[in-house]
């Protein structure tokens, strides 16, 4: 008699516990307590031996008889099944959770590899593990996926699931290169919104309104000055806010952002123009003492990029923009109005310290440093005269 489903389910706790076998050895045990058990009793090497599968309605029929069919397998090879199933439930058991290998993740390869590492910790312990963080990352489904980006959808973040996406696949890439698991759930799985090219750039007007609304903006002096010294500039949000006096040389008008700062890894020089040294004046004078350009005054740490985006947020309407903008609309600004002056785009390239690739790049060891102190000259030269408050003359 092959069991099925509804005859397990059927089955009524006695006295006494009891047990309904189909053949092979293969049955299953029901206690008083009513809680059924999947058994199979074999013989090794002479020796009688009982083997527990696990316990119904957890271990369906099916995966009960799946089971049976992998002892009886290994006694067919000469293997012992119990001690197959032990193996196999120690590995189970050892097995990282998906929390596990969200700490994993970040410490043997985020943190190692990227300057926004705190960013993907952030989404992993926002979305990710109170969702998956309990179950065994080898467990994991697309469909366990696809419901997670769902969640993040359905509280209209959709720009959040397309990142969330992007931390996920690249955590359980990093499982299946170790071992961890053999295939990753996010295989086929597509960023659930659509995302347009950002192109703003900033008219004339709008820098100009910018600058001049900065003064009556409700922000701390220290974000009013990262986001001008990002328009004066065009270096990134995150290597500004994270500056340190050390990297300075004001004498001779030179940033050194450190390799371990610079997106690309690599150490980057930035000429200073006769404006962005104004700015750093100004700071010099509100940092007072400590390392940091832009001084936290919660933690004596630095300000946090997150801060200049919520700050810049809370206070366009000053601006009077025409649409909204981001600080990295600035860096764009920066760059774009160079061009539009005449800067080659390879110059251009070398101030915003864009990797290059290319088989030129790679023998070409030219620093730019004299073609970048000249266009940021050119571009410092044309901000001023756009911030200019001078009236225009009267007809």
């Amino acid at each position: 008699m092959k069991l099925t489903d509804r005859q397990v389910k059927n089955l009524k706790p006695q006295k006494d516990r009891y047990e309904e076998w189909e053949g092979n050895g293969f049955g299953i045990r029901v206690f008083p307590t009513g809680k059924k058990s999947w058994v199979y009793m074999y013989r090794f090497e002479g020796k009688a031996r009982r083997i527990t599968f696990g316990h119904y309605p957890k271990m369906s029929v099916a995966e009960a008889h799946a089971a049976h069919g992998r002892a009886l397998a290994s006694l067919e090879k000469g293997m012992d099944a119990g001690a197959s199933l032990v193996t196999s439930n120690e590995e189970n058991r050892l097995a990282p959770t998906v929390k596990i290998l969200a700490q994993e993740y970040l410490e043997k390869w985020a943190k190692p590899r990227k300057r926004s590492w705190e960013e993907d910790a952030r989404m992993l312990e926002k979305d990710v593990i109170p969702l998956l963080g309990d179950k065994k990352a080898k467990n994991i489904k697309k469909r366990d996926i696809i419901f997670l980006l769902d969640q993040v959808l359905e509280r209209g973040s959709p720009i959040a699931a397309n990142r969330t996406l992007a931390v996920t696949r690249r955590m359980f890439n990093f499982a299946v290169e170790r071992d961890v698991i053999e295939v990753t759930p996010c295989y086929g799985v597509k960023a659930p919104s659509k995302e347009n090219r950002r192109d703003r750039l900033l008219s004339e007007d709008e820098i100009k309104a910018f600058w001049h609304g900065l003064k009556d903006a409700n922000m701390s002096d220290f974000s009013k000055l990262a986001l001008k010294l990002q328009l004066v500039t065009g270096q990134r949000k995150g290597e500004i806010v994270s500056a340190e006096w050390d990297e300075f040389d004001l004498k001779n008008g030179w940033w050194t952002i450190p390799a371990s700062k610079a997106k690309n890894r690599n150490p980057h020089l930035v000429p200073l123009s006769n404006l962005a040294l104004e700015l750093l004046e100004e700071l010099k004078t509100l940092s007072n003492d400590s390392k940091w350009l832009f001084l936290s005054t919660r933690n004596g740490d630095h300000i946090t990029p997150e801060s200049i985006d919520h700050a810049l947020r809370k206070n366009l309407a000053k601006f009077n923009a025409t649409k909204r903008f981001i600080p990295h609309d600035l860096r764009r600004a920066c760059a774009s109005h160079m061009t539009a002056l005449g800067v080659p785009r390879l110059v251009v390239s070398k101030i915003l310290n864009h990797a290059e690739n290319s088989v030129t790049a790679i023998y070409d060891r030219h620093s730019y440093d004299k073609e970048k102190r000249e266009a940021m000259d050119v571009w410092s030269k044309r901000l001023r005269d756009i911030i200019s408050e001078s009236k225009e003359n009267e007809d």
